[in-house]
């Protein structure tokens, strides 16, 4: 039996304890995977982390591997086959959003010389290490996501609300949100 305490969130469900225990909150500086976590936090808006986690598959085979280059050249009959992807979700404005987010991803690559530099010069290239006892304390979205959901939407991203950007924080590392005695808390430190 598995003694370690972990975030009450993702208690009960094997795929939900398997992502928290080896990625979520884990600081991510890799381009490719970063648009992908900021891809699925977009399909995520409005439905459960779990929703999209369970489909995850499904997209990294719809949207060839989270590859943004391939993604920013969709044209209508590539958007025509993942409305009838049943694996996916199928919403037309946040399939267009992921086409358009691939562009402004880009464009960020192009100015920054990377998103990675981009989105960690938020927090001085290292994460924020909070200090919450229950996930209850965890807010929804910060100042700083905020600060961040306002110039990635000046910058032309879609579906990229506060909301988001912290979901999107989290998962990729900027943030440490793991409870304070949680056993990734000190482990997803760099």
């Amino acid at each position: 039996m598995n003694t370690k305490h972990k975030c009450a969130w993702c208690i009960g469900d094997p795929l939900y304890e398997a992502y928290h225990d080896t990625e979520w909150g884990v600081p991510l500086y890799d381009d490719r995977k970063l648009f992908e976590f900021l891809t699925l936090e977009t399909f995520q808006a409005g439905l459960s982390w779990i929703t999209v986690l369970r489909k995850r598959d499904n997209f990294r085979k719809a949207f060839d591997a989270f590859n943004y280059k391939k993604i920013a050249e969709y044209e209508q009959p590539k958007i025509d086959d993942l409305l009838q992807n049943a694996g996916i979700i199928r919403n037309k404005l946040k399939i267009n959003a992921a086409i358009t987010n691939a562009r402004a991803f880009m464009k960020i690559q192009e100015k920054f010389g990377s998103f990675s530099t981009y989105i960690w010069g938020f927090v001085d290239g290292k994460p924020i290490k909070n200090e919450f006892k229950s996930h209850k304390e965890i807010p929804a979205n910060t100042p700083l996501s905020d600060t961040i959901s306002k110039d990635l939407k000046q910058r032309g991203f879609k579906f990229v609300g506060t909301t988001v950007v912290y979901a999107h924080m989290q998962a990729t590392g900027m943030v440490n949100d793991h409870e304070i005695d949680c056993f990734r808390y000190d482990e997803v430190q760099v």
